[in-house]
């Protein structure tokens, strides 16, 4: 630590005597600095040890010594050396008295001692002190790079947080806890979840002091745009030189790791892609060949496919096509890279499922390709129940931003297949595929393809194109009807819910079945098609059903 006054008055070679302010000589001294001026306050920045021979000033003068004291402490001087045997032969008793009331050392520098001893002292005393902590931070920087090979991130923390006397923990993308050292201190680490995602909002790197129980400092991990992670340091006062050293230290080790990770990664993504486009094209085999250990235990086990893309995408996708698709396309080879999160829902999902496949060491495999990305996870793992989670935050995010004026957001569409396996994988992709297509048309976040089998299909033909063939086919049927001629369009409704039991349904019209059987007869006439085809009435029935709402 700095030089103390205590220090400078057991130095031997200065013979430095203490007339006032006994109990506060514990106090570092920041520099030494010798002023005869009258008022030296405004040259004062604290911490200071003041040298004077009182050239200008009447030291006698028991009001004047008062008020130049006082301008002293609060200027943050932290002593006053006085020369004696130069102007005075001895310290003034206004001065010590002063000095005495205001609380500030008051040191006696005999005749002999120059005040460039004492600055010397002094200077020496901080060199040595910044030389003890260049070097214990060498020392923390060899320890910590020792630990981070040897037992990775664990071992780091655990090493930070003996250097600083506090606690560390280490953050994923998403402010998630992934280490902490000591072990209590994941739960007070877990606490500042909001804080770690605010300061990724930030471009790295950024750091920030948060406050409570102890004092935090938060520093971003990253090269990128976006910070991969994030390093809390907690301790109970500020950090000192040596432990400064240190959390740089921490911080470069744990980005090269990060950085390091981030290449392994875009490495594993390519294996991933290369996986699956395997796997779509009906090799199981060669899939699980090149999967080895990597996605080996994923092909085990059953899986879901998740297909997603930006609402954006979703809907001039849906504007092109008029339909869902329902071919599984060949993945472009060069789509291995995570898309960057900062205002993409693609990239934020892929996060979201890494990191929780991640916590709970589940393999998965996520390829961007192109305007979608494709994950492949475990079934009821933590990665699809994440994805879920992440949607209905979606949906949250939405509903506030339509309160907003302005609001608006970009969204997400996604599509889940039901459990498959290898073998299976092109039908699963043709699944999530068909649920991303109804969840686009929706206008819902998530779709899982076991919806749509028990559910009913009425709600699919809310669509545009369905609703304008219905128009079209009915139209002669309304045309006929408003002219008052007959009531043909309720007669073929009443018909069809009765599978064409003419006493039925002439009871629930409240006609004679002669006269149902003349209205559908005229059916059949404006039409042009027969009623005995079961494909033309399933048509007349959906159209029905699919104008049901506008009909009133």
């Amino acid at each position: 630590m700095p030089p103390t006054l205590a220090a400078l008055v057991h130095h031997s070679a200065l013979k430095l005597t203490v007339r006032a302010g006994e109990d506060r000589l514990d106090v570092p001294v920041r520099w030494a600095h010798a002023s005869e001026l009258a008022d030296p306050v405004p040259y004062m920045e604290g911490g200071e040890l003041l040298l004077i021979t009182a050239l200008k000033l009447d030291a006698e003068d028991p009001e004047a010594m008062r008020r130049y004291v006082k301008r002293l402490v609060g200027a943050g001087v932290v002593g006053l050396g006085f020369a004696v045997g130069v102007n005075y032969e001895e310290i003034p008793k206004a001065l010590v008295d002063a000095a005495q009331e205001e609380g500030l050392p008051l040191l006696e520098v005999p005749r002999r001692t120059p005040f460039l001893a004492i600055s010397k002292a002094v200077s020496a005393a901080i060199a040595a002190d910044q030389y003890r902590a260049v070097t214990a931070g060498f020392a923390a920087q060899r320890e910590l790079t020792k630990r981070a090979l040897n037992d990775g991130p664990e071992g780091l923390l655990a090493a930070l947080a003996g250097q600083v006397d506090g606690w560390a923990a280490l953050y994923d993308a998403s402010g998630s806890v992934v280490a902490s050292a000591p072990e209590w201190a994941g739960r007070r680490a877990a606490r500042l979840t909001p804080d770690v995602e605010r300061l990724r909002e930030r471009p790295a790197p950024a750091s920030s002091v948060v406050g409570g129980e102890d004092r935090v400092e938060l520093h971003s991990l990253g090269t990128g745009r976006r910070p991969r992670a994030a390093l809390a340091v907690g301790t109970a006062a500020a950090l000192g030189t040596a432990e400064r050293y240190a959390v740089h230290s921490a911080i470069a080790l744990l980005t090269l790791t990060t950085e390091r990770s981030r290449s392994l990664h875009a490495a594993e993504q390519r294996i991933g892609a290369a996986v699956l486009r395997m796997l779509l094209a009906g090799e199981p085999d060669h899939a699980r060949a090149v999967a080895g250990d990597l996605y080996g235990a994923l092909l085990d086990a059953p899986f879901r496919l998740i297909l997603a893309e930006s609402a954006s995408a979703s809907a001039a996708r849906a504007h092109a096509d008029g339909h869902a698709r329902v071919a599984a396309p060949a993945l472009s080879a060069s789509a291995v890279a995570v898309p960057e999160t900062n205002g993409d829902p693609l990239g934020g999902l892929a996060e979201v499922v890494e990191s929780a496949a991640a916590r709970s060491g589940e393999s998965v495999l996520v390829v961007p390709d192109g305007e979608r990305l494709v994950v492949l996870a475990v079934d009821g793992g933590a990665a699809v129940a994440a994805c879920g989670e992440y949607a209905v935050a979606l949906e949250a995010a939405r509903t506030a931003a339509r309160e907003q004026p302005g609001g608006d957001e970009d969204e997400l569409v996604v599509g889940l297949s039901a459990p498959s396996g290898p073998i299976a994988a092109g039908a699963a992709y043709k699944q999530a595929e068909q649920a991303l297509s109804v969840a686009r048309r929706r206008g819902r976040f998530l779709v899982e393809h076991e919806e749509l089998a028990a559910g009913s299909v009425l709600p699919l033909l809310a669509d545009d194109a369905v609703r304008a063939f219905a128009d079209g086919l009915l139209r002669a049927l309304h045309e006929h009807d408003a002219t008052g001629r007959g009531d043909l369009v309720a007669s073929l409704r009443a018909w069809l819910s009765r599978h064409g039991q003419w006493d039925a349904a002439a009871a629930d019209l409240g006609v004679h079945r002669h006269t149902l059987r003349y209205r559908m007869r005229r059916v059949e006439e404006i039409l042009g098609r027969s009623l005995d085809d079961p494909d033309v009435r399933m048509e007349l029935w959906l159209a029905l059903k699919a104008t049901a709402g506008t009909e009133e």
